[in-house]
């Protein structure tokens, strides 16, 4: 009983050690990295608002909360907001407990939260819109994400520069050596993930970050891995 892990493990490096043999070219070749950036201006953004009430009972909070949200809501609809810009969270309550050293924990209240994410197609009218949550009595806005209305432009850009720069790379290592490259053996590639710019959580007080994403850019990176051939 004890050989047979043994044996499996020798059978496993055999394994791996075969696959390593066959993805590796048995003939000259130049491998490179080709990385590409390009900086975009975001056009539009989402945000995350939370209001969160505690009253004594838990109907108390949920009216609370549902008038701030059903205000807000109407609000931006007002304003041009399309329905489909909007979702919302489903309604969470909680009671709240006083825990005193000595004694049991007693019931002080109930909190009551629900959340609201914005999607914002003009850039110009995200300050306007948290202004309007604001006037509405949200109390928090959990995060704002900055973006692009069409990444995969940006994105595809960024990869050709990836190839572009990897292309430049084999060329001059090629020529520094002596030697010409007589062809692509193997491109490796995954897909990249785009990270959009956030901007910090905050108390509700739209004024706090009032032009700070103006001069915001998000940075969209590529990258490709190439062997070539030698002759």
């Amino acid at each position: 009983m004890k050989v047979i892990p043994s044996v499996v493990a020798l059978l496993s490096l055999a394994t791996l050690s075969t696959s390593v043999l066959a993805n590796t070219p048995d003939f000259p070749h130049l491998v490179t990295t080709g990385y590409g950036e390009v900086v975009a201006k975001p056009d539009m953004a989402q945000f995350t608002t939370r209001v969160v009430e505690t009253t004594m009972t838990a109907e108390q909070s949920k009216q609370a909360v549902d008038k701030v949200v059903s205000d807000f809501l109407t609000a931006l609809k007002a304003q041009g907001v399309e329905g489909e810009s909007i979702t919302s969270s489903n309604l969470y309550i909680s009671p709240q407990y006083h825990y005193p050293k000595n004694g049991k924990p007693e019931l002080v209240g109930y909190r009551a939260s629900r959340t609201i994410n914005v999607t914002v197609n003009d850039l110009d009218k995200l300050n306007q819109y948290l202004d309007t949550a604001l006037n509405a009595g949200i109390n928090q806005v959990d995060n704002i994400q900055l973006q692009v209305k069409d990444p995969g432009k940006y994105q595809d850009q960024a990869r050709m520069a990836a190839i572009k720069d990897a292309n430049n790379k084999a060329d001059f290592l090629a020529e520094g050596f002596d030697k010409e490259i007589k062809g692509v053996w193997r491109i490796d590639y995954n897909m990249p993930s785009s990270q959009p710019v956030l901007m910090r959580a905050m108390a509700m007080d739209a004024k706090t970050e009032s032009n700070t994403y103006q001069d915001s850019t998000i940075v969209i990176r590529d990258r490709v891995d190439v062997i070539y051939q030698l002759d």
